[in-house]
């Protein structure tokens, strides 16, 4: 602990609190929905306005369920459970964030992590304008202080030194130091935080400290069964059924070969991609080499085989 986060507990302990209020509240647990009820659940800034309008998801995204996915989120959120997404590129993960937050109907912040983000990227920074010197909340305490679901999309890209910034967030604590600003948040009320990452990217350096890990709950997500897959990739696509279920032929022979020859296999997005190109009236074998197999390998033997399983079924 710094000598300013010491200081400020020190106030706080003064004023005859040393933790923040949520922390100390009876309940079981002190950040169950109940707690809302001490503050707005949409916070309100000094003109009026809603910070968070610009996040607010106004129409439904398509999710199909596979599993009990949505059950178990709406019960972590009840009781404001940080939650881990686990998976591989493209399969969903994000969109299931996005749908989640617009069935609970609270703002969703994103934050696509990478290895030069910074601390200060996520809590905020002071700005020099025409007026002087201002501070400027990053998305991190911007969701923390008015009550957003907080959504760090590939957070094993950022440096350790960075995630560590989210470890009061996610303990009983719900707290958020600015330790630039002298300033100590306490998480909204409705504050979740969201993570995700593919662990087939994982490595001993790319990997989360068990530290924080063990905040978290967590959902695995992989690519659906076929027949699932198939419903997803039509609708998102516009293309008829049997195109979609070709489509996931190709990629479920394409991920057979992760690990031999190919980083990884044909995400459903992709499956996506090739659809919406096939039903904009482009050749189905031009739309597939296009979307599925020029992006996922150079290699010119890996290449003539996945176009020969595209040629398999167009």
């Amino acid at each position: 602990m710094n000598t300013l986060t010491r200081r400020l507990y020190a106030a706080r302990a003064q004023q005859g609190s040393a933790l923040p209020a949520p922390a100390r509240a009876a309940a079981p647990n002190p950040t169950a929905p109940a707690a809302a009820s001490a503050r707005p659940a949409a916070s309100v800034a000094a003109d009026g306005s809603d910070p968070l309008a610009a996040y607010r998801i106004a129409r439904e995204p398509y999710w199909r369920a596979v599993a009990d996915e949505v059950a178990l989120y709406e019960a972590a959120y009840a009781v404001r459970m940080p939650m881990m997404l686990k998976g591989p590129t493209g399969c969903g993960k994000t969109r299931f964030v996005e749908y989640m937050a617009w069935k609970l109907g609270k703002p969703l912040i994103t934050v696509a992590c990478h290895e030069d983000m910074t601390a200060s990227d996520l809590v905020g920074r002071f700005l020099l304008d025409a007026n002087g010197t201002r501070w400027q909340d990053g998305p991190l305490a911007l969701a923390a202080r008015h009550g957003a679901i907080c959504y760090l999309d590939e957070v094993v890209e950022a440096r350790q030194d960075t995630t560590v910034v989210i470890h009061p967030l996610t303990d009983k604590r719900r707290m958020l130091p600015l330790e630039k600003k002298g300033e100590v948040i306490e998480a909204h009320p409705d504050f979740q935080l969201v993570i995700s990452f593919n662990p087939g990217y994982q490595s001993l350096m790319k990997d989360l400290k068990q530290s924080t890990k063990q905040r978290f709950g967590a959902l695995d997500f992989d690519y659906p069964e076929h027949e699932v897959e198939a419903e997803i990739v039509a609708h998102e696509s516009g293309v008829d059924r049997d195109t979609a279920s070709k489509l996931v032929h190709i990629a479920e022979r394409a991920r057979n070969l992760k690990g031999h020859g190919l980083d990884e296999g044909i995400s459903t997005r992709m499956l996506i991609h090739a659809g919406s190109l096939i039903a904009q009236g482009v050749p189905a074998l031009s739309a597939c080499r296009m979307a599925l197999v020029r992006p996922i390998t150079d290699d010119a033997d890996m290449r003539d085989a996945l176009d020969a399983a595209v040629t398999t079924y167009f």
